[in-house]
């Protein structure tokens, strides 16, 4: 019993903060910074799928079309998956006015990933940045994802997600809170080898690297992947900034984790030859490392947890590791229900939160149950 506390502990202490440490040991990879050979930036090529967007999609291709970046390098592609609510005759208006717009309509709907294959066997240009219906990009954002592509080693770039409320300002909960953790680890990760996760809202990615994906597969998760079984690095550029709108309510978040913790367990399953270290390296450690064992942690989360109560009157230190995680599943609990306004209770709401979002899926993954569409802006 003992020793399961102590695994469990110290499991835990490596996936959030041994891991973290490990990155800075690491040994540092060199790029290749090669001089840009063409005399213009690279063309780039905006994907914007979108299903029902009526609402979000004008503001998000003019922001795109406001990009400080040549605007004859410049195309953007919406693929609308069968949408129902004008988004394609906004789109086509749009096309009319901008002749480097265009619109693609997938019918009948196959969800997010067919339409990034279908969308990309139209593109020509050397980069393809992809693009969510409701994202907003700083103005200079598309230009510094290419920069980052001037180092020969790279094939895919994600930039940085900043999560906004509805008016504007920064969200400053346990959400904001984890993704400022989460581009650390990138931070890190990037001057070690490759980013694990990356954020599917502003992304980019070298055209001739992209692989077809399944219509079940996450392409945010699994694209990555796909580069770095190339051979390329996937790099963190915290310099492109993405604004998006957060999840009004804790539910919506939670039916996004799900989603996304579902199909990154089928993702982990249909790329599991990159856990071979004796081909891909330091990449299989922080593969392991940063989502195979972050998205089990509630493994050892419930292991601590019970064994520690079981132990608790046994000695005074594992009554106060027991009531020490009473009081924070405890505050968690009284953030959800109440809203506290208070960055480190909304921390820990958020962190039990994505735990038991994985849990469920796990379970999903179990019975062997997939997601290919949903509703957006929903979870």
């Amino acid at each position: 019993m003992e020793l399961i506390f102590w695994a469990s502990a110290a499991l835990l202490f490596y996936i959030y903060l041994g891991y973290p440490l490990l990155l800075r040991l690491l040994p540092k990879v060199k790029g290749n910074q090669a001089a840009r050979t063409q005399s213009e930036p690279p063309s780039v090529t905006v994907i914007i799928p979108a299903f029902n967007e009526a609402d979000h999609i004008e503001a998000t291709v003019l922001n795109k079309l406001s990009q400080e970046y040549p605007a004859e390098r410049l195309k953007i592609i919406v693929v609308s998956d069968e949408s129902e609510d004008g988004t394609d005759e906004i789109v086509e208006r749009l096309a009319q006015i901008h002749n480097n717009v265009s619109l693609i309509r997938q019918s009948p709907r196959q969800g997010k990933t067919a339409g990034l294959n279908l969308a990309m066997a139209r593109v020509e240009s050397d980069l393809v940045v992809f693009s969510d219906a409701n994202s907003h990009y700083a103005p200079n954002a598309i230009a510094k994802l290419a920069q980052c592509f001037d180092d020969a080693s790279i094939g895919y770039v994600t930039g940085k997600m900043v999560y906004t409320n509805s008016d504007g300002s920064l969200v400053g909960d346990g959400c904001s809170a984890y993704m400022k953790y989460e581009n650390h680890l990138r931070a890190l990760e990037t001057q070690t080898g490759s980013v694990v996760g990356v954020d599917g809202g502003i992304d980019a990615i070298r055209t001739p690297l992209y692989q077809p994906m399944n219509a079940d597969q996450l392409p945010d998760f699994v694209l990555p992947l796909k580069v770095v079984s190339q051979g390329k690095r996937v790099a963190f550029c915290p310099e492109a900034l993405l604004n998006e709108e957060a999840l009004n309510s804790a539910d919506s978040e939670f039916r996004m984790r799900v989603r996304v913790s579902l199909r990154a367990y089928w993702a982990l399953w249909d790329m599991r030859h990159l856990f071979n270290p004796a081909r891909f390296g330091i990449f299989s450690l922080q593969l392991t490392s940063h989502k195979l064992l972050r998205y089990l942690a509630f493994m050892p989360l419930a292991l601590a947890f019970l064994t520690s109560a079981l132990l608790s009157g046994q000695s005074a230190l594992y009554a106060l590791a027991f009531f020490a995680q009473l009081a924070f599943y405890g505050a968690a609990i009284y953030a959800g229900l109440l809203g506290a306004n208070n960055r480190w209770l909304g921390l820990a709401h958020y962190f039990c939160l994505i735990n038991l979002a994985a849990l469920l899926a796990f379970i999903n993954f179990l019975k062997g149950e997939k997601i290919v569409i949903w509703k957006p802006r929903v979870g």
